[in-house]
């Protein structure tokens, strides 16, 4: 089985498939909270309750998004038709969670379960199989590593553009009519995301899709991946990564308006961090990607902790300081994700060697319901904590309390969590000695019999 080298343009193409979903991502993690408790007007336990319980209805529908796509036949392949099907839904999705109808306090409660329900159930359509179809693009653990930084590189681009313009665009579109604004901002951004959306579609192609595989329930294909324990590793990671990115990124905007009391720095302070984190993505495949994932990982995500925690010992007036932390964090922290989602891919190639089947949508689906119930958990936090410390939304003053709590929340409670990634990371075992082992089984299994294949299999699953 040759290693396939993808060229340039694909991984781009495959890259701006995640600009689209960060068009709307990046701009529910750095807005829709703030927009929530102080545009629409929820109060912020409203808000934090909502948050967590619409994961529940994600752990029914993502191991079924899952299970569908491993299922897709179709002209188009596995993964791609989605980024056609779902395109148009997805950038509409986003445009209605930030509309403020005018039907009294009840009303609007309803009506922001119904939308942000929505939204989540169009970002799993489409982000299952499209972080799902990796696997199928190449064959090589450090080419996934490589197409995973210019994922992120671009994805965080699109992040860039929302820091950027999401603001303006709402002063632009609203003229003074804040609700109008960001109606008007984000239907531009799911707009672009479903341009984008289209030209991946059209510029990436599938090529190690299996095939003829015994078919069974939803149940138990997550039957088989409870019993991986590295899948279990990722999973747990996954849940207490987001919850700790999510506290930061929903507290952003809370820090630099009241800690910092600096709202005129809101964009240039988001801006700063996209740019660090492009520098990260981009660095991470050529400058980490011949050492151990794992050993990386823990190192850089301990630093992520500290950078995050010192924070809190600065002064809020100490401007330059902090724009410096929040660059190098910024850099060290998303040098980490193209690391991390290559050991999802790695996983797919696991348990093929583990159970004989080729799970990647269902993989990549419960690992995205783990990092959707991380921001559940985080965005709840947020809201319980600020109404726990008497923050009163869109007030001009706020509390000591309410200011030390938002302070917390952006530095030491996410570095407390990232500093315990550490741990976790430790009981990951497919390093790369062992990736190469499967590598040889699953070129086995394409080459020799199938009697043959299973007895290298059988004897190959001590990891």
């Amino acid at each position: 089985m040759n290693i396939i080298r993808l060229s340039v343009k694909e991984k781009i193409a495959y890259g701006l498939g995640d600009m689209g979903c960060n068009f709307v991502w990046q701009t529910v993690m750095l807005f829709l909270a703030y927009f929530y408790t102080d545009i629409y007007g929820l109060s912020p336990a409203h808000m934090g309750t909502m948050f967590l319980l619409v994961r529940f209805i994600d752990a029914v529908t993502d191991p079924i998004m899952g299970s569908i796509v491993d299922r897709t036949k179709s002209k188009h392949g596995r993964y791609r038709p989605y980024l056609l099907w779902i395109a148009i839904p997805f950038g509409f999705a986003c445009m209605l969670a930030f509309y403020t109808p005018d039907v009294g306090e009840t009303g609007k409660i309803f009506y922001a379960y119904a939308s942000y329900i929505f939204l989540t159930l169009m970002y799993t359509a489409i982000n299952v199989p499209y972080c799902a179809m990796a696997n199928a693009l190449t064959n090589d653990s450090q080419e996934r590593t490589s197409l995973q930084s210019y994922r992120f590189a671009l994805s965080t681009a699109g992040g860039l553009v929302v820091a950027m313009v999401a603001l303006p665009l709402v002063d632009l579109i609203g003229e003074g009519d804040v609700q109008k604004g960001y109606l008007g901002a984000m239907a531009i951004m799911g707009a672009g995301a479903i341009a984008l959306f289209f030209y991946s579609f059209a510029n990436v192609k599938e090529r190690f899709v299996a095939e003829n595989e015994e078919q069974s329930s939803v149940f138990s294909d997550l039957k088989l991946l409870f019993k991986n324990n590295q899948w279990r590793v990722l999973f747990i990671l996954n849940v207490l990564l987001l919850a700790g990115v999510v506290l930061k990124g929903a507290s952003t905007m809370y820090y630099v308006n009241t800690v910092m009391g600096r709202a005129d720095l809101a964009t240039t302070f988001m801006v700063a961090g996209m740019i660090a984190n492009i520098i990260g993505a981009i660095g991470s495949a050529p400058l980490l990607g011949r050492f151990e994932k794992a050993a990386v990982y823990k190192v850089l995500i301990i630093i992520s902790g500290i950078l995050s925690a010192a924070l809190y010992f600065v002064e809020p007036t100490s401007v330059y300081i902090i724009f410096m932390l929040v660059i190098v964090l910024g850099i060290v922290q998303m040098s980490t994700t193209p690391i991390l989602w290559s050991m999802m891919s790695d996983i797919v190639d696991y348990e093929k060697t583990r159970s004989n089947r080729s799970l990647s949508g269902m993989v990549f689906s419960t690992n995205l319901f783990a990092i959707k119930l991380g921001i559940a958990l985080g965005g709840a936090s947020v809201g319980w904590i600020l109404a726990g410390a008497g923050y009163v939304g869109g007030a001009e003053t706020q509390s000591s309390a309410a200011i030390t709590a938002i302070n917390l929340l952006y530095t030491i409670i996410p570095g407390i969590i990232f500093v315990s990634l550490a741990v976790v990371i430790s009981f990951y075992k497919l390093d790369n000695k062992k990736l190469a082992q499967i590598k040889a089984l699953l070129k086995l299994a394409k080459e020799k019999s199938s009697d043959e294949y299973e007895g290298a299999r059988v004897r190959g699953q001590s990891y």
